[in-house]
């Protein structure tokens, strides 16, 4: 059965290398992520995509951290359209591997992100775009991002949303920085729910009622906190004094719980299978998509959790390739 792993991680050579010699904000984080080979080197990654078999193809974007947290807004643009050139040769020189990319843009400056969202899709076949869930701090439902949004309903082409948090979040008022890798293990799955609540809040979805978001390791929290998420916010407001929320709800157009099905979910669970039974149930088959995360994630591991849920033979197809195939117009 043919396998699209729509959300994978690459650091291009040609990216790397403006990378390291514009941004002084990198510290070791690239000298960690060149610590994984597949990310970088095409034959180790080949190797590893021909183990599971020709049917087995990756979109491939940008691995974390935010261009926006490491450079400022001149460089950010600048990484961006290198990222952009590097996947796109990436995906032309091997179509069979790659049959397309996520585009990377800095939100830094909304009106040349928008411009290179438009020259990536347009000119150099990006099939949508990767955003993060916040912006070097600033929520994504703040008016000023709105124009990414359009852009993407505009090309009817999704949104990958990736988590981004370090460990200066931290968990206690106590301590200068989250311990045992909080940060990442809870607090991504925490980043990606509160950038959905915030955008369902926000009206997003009525305003571009088509607009795709796909959200990574299947939603965050939300799927397993439905009934918090739907009937405990019914009260909205009633457990805040200091400001009023009372208009929130009353302002959409449909129950605030239905827009979260909105959102698709990916696959990326390192092989639990666990919450991929959970977050098929909350998306439903039709709004699931196959991914692993690799290099940073075990592939098959992950086929063999996608496979042992016992779909339907059709709604697997949707899963492991279909889905893909028509939010990327592949």
């Amino acid at each position: 059965m043919q396998a699209i792993d729509i959300y994978t991680h690459i650091f291009p050579d040609k990216f790397y290398a403006e990378l390291t010699k514009a941004s002084p904000k990198l510290g070791n984080i690239g000298a960690r992520l060149r610590g994984i080979p597949p990310l970088f080197d095409l034959d180790v990654r080949f190797r590893a995509m021909d183990k599971i078999g020709a049917d087995y193809q990756q979109i491939i974007s940008l691995p974390n951290p935010p261009l926006e947290d490491i450079a400022t807004a001149d460089v950010a643009r600048h990484l961006a359209s290198v990222a952009n050139d590097a996947m796109a040769d990436l995906c032309d020189r091997h179509k069979d591997r790659f049959p397309g990319f996520a585009a990377a843009i800095s939100m830094h400056d909304i009106e040349t992100a928008v411009q290179e969202i438009d020259r990536a899709v347009l000119k150099l076949g990006a099939r949508g775009i990767q955003i993060f869930t916040n912006v070097a701090g600033k929520p994504l439902d703040l008016p000023e991002y709105e124009p990414i949004f359009a852009a993407m309903a505009k090309h009817d082409l999704p949104i990958w949303l990736h988590p981004a948090r370090t460990s200066d979040m931290t968990d206690y008022a106590s301590e200068s920085k989250s311990r045992y890798e909080m940060w990442w293990c809870f607090g991504w799955p925490y980043e990606t729910s509160v950038a959905m609540s915030r955008l369902v809040f926000c009206g997003l979805y009525d305003r571009y009622p088509k607009l795709n978001i796909i959200t990574h390791h299947c939603g965050g929290m939300i799927p397993y906190y439905d009934g918090r998420v739907g009937p405990g916010l019914d009260v909205l407001g009633g457990r805040t004094t200091d400001e009023d929320y009372s208009k929130v709800l009353p302002s959409l157009k449909r129950p605030h719980l239905d827009y979260f099905h909105n959102f698709y979910g990916d696959t990326a669970m390192f092989g639990a299978r666990t919450g991929l039974l959970t977050g098929l149930e909350f998306f439903g088959p039709e709004h699931v998509v196959f991914s692993t995360d690799a290099p940073l994630g075990p592939i098959a591991e992950t086929i063999k959790a996608v496979e042992s849920l016992g779909l339907a033979k059709d709604d697997l197809a949707k899963v492991m390739a279909g889905n893909a195939r028509r939010l990327l117009k592949l």
